[in-house]
């Protein structure tokens, strides 16, 4: 994809790629119909608010709706003030959804996809729906490539634990190229305007417009993440240094993927302050010390710490901070 080409080439190149992720989301479809998500109960608040429900589903049926999701992005996405490289990292997270989903070999020629009909743009729609449908749409994809992250690296760790190396490294390669991702997905959701966000949205995911704050923590996907991080680093809790002495392509992919988690927490905080700036966060207690900006910083320097002494360039400094304060 022409991510970093010029508007109108980019876009162009957007309008085909929806379009073919249209005509996989019809012949998904033709093999068994999808299912009425607003027909399932939601779990959460979360969930109600952004159109996100959990249930069990056939690989066709989860396909299919994995796919649905990244046609609504990618449909979004020919409109997106996104930057290239965000642009970039989140068609790479789109591509490997669709991969993990429906089984597709990578590594297809371009040269032999047959060419396919691109439509105009829909036209009629105010600013003010697009950017709301925008907020849900990027939240959708960043959920989608939570579980599919997950996944990913729930399967690296059960092959390091049977021995498999290669299929190890490549799961976690695949794991990477989503939480990688993640910050791009977010930013995709966030494209705009702050005080329309402000004025528009915030508001409508606290109360009294919902019962409780709607949090970060009541993604059920990202815990599921959370836990698969947390149970790859009981299987190989080895230092940097460690690991590459008996298996260095080992500890470089574990590398890869904990540093994008880092870099996933640090954009967080920079998104939140270009959209809140000082503002404090709306799930914070009201005498709580920080702003949602504060919060976040915190939530990555705890988690540069963790891993400090397992990747190649550690945050040393913030982790001996961090011992310190615990023993402070």
């Amino acid at each position: 994809m022409a991510t970093h080409a010029r508007p109108v080439e980019r876009t162009l190149a957007l309008r085909q790629a929806a379009a073919a992720a249209r005509e996989l989301v019809a012949a998904l479809s033709a093999l068994a119909p999808a299912v009425i998500g607003e027909g399932l109960p939601a779990e959460s608040i979360s969930q109600s608010f952004f159109r996100v429900r959990e249930g069990e589903l056939s690989d066709q049926q989860a396909a299919l709706h994995g796919v649905m999701v990244v046609h609504r992005g990618l449909e979004d996405l020919c409109e997106a003030p996104l930057s290239g490289s965000d642009l970039a990292l989140e068609a790479t997270g789109m591509r490997q959804a669709v991969l993990d989903l429906t089984g597709a070999a990578p590594g297809a020629d371009p040269d032999s996809i047959p060419p396919v009909a691109v439509p105009e743009p829909a036209a009629g729609a105010s600013m003010e729906s697009v950017w709301s449908a925008r907020w849900l749409i990027g939240h959708q994809v960043h959920v989608l490539f939570n579980i599919c992250a997950a996944v990913a690296v729930a399967d690296a760790t059960r092959h390091v634990r049977h021995g498999d190396g290669d299929a190890a490294l490549s799961r976690l390669a695949d794991a990477t190229a989503y939480v990688r991702g993640f910050p791009a997905a977010m930013t995709h959701a966030s494209t705009v305007p702050a005080d329309y966000y402000m004025a528009a949205i915030r508001h409508t995911m606290a109360p009294p417009s919902v019962d409780v704050p709607l949090s970060g923590r009541q993604h059920r996907g990202y815990k599921l993440f959370r836990a698969a991080m947390k149970d790859l680093l009981s299987v190989v809790p080895d230092s940097y240094e460690q690991l590459a002495a008996r298996a260095p392509e080992l500890a470089e992919a574990r590398g890869a993927l904990l540093e994008a988690d880092i870099v996933d927490a640090e954009r967080h905080v920079t998104l939140a302050y270009s959209m809140v700036h000082l503002h404090r966060s709306i799930a914070q207690r009201p005498d709580g010390p920080d702003n949602a900006v504060a919060e976040l910083r915190h939530m990555r320097h705890r988690r540069a710490a963790q891993y400090a002494s397992l990747i190649r360039f550690g945050d040393h400094y913030v982790a001996d901070a961090v011992a310190g304060l615990r023993h402070s």
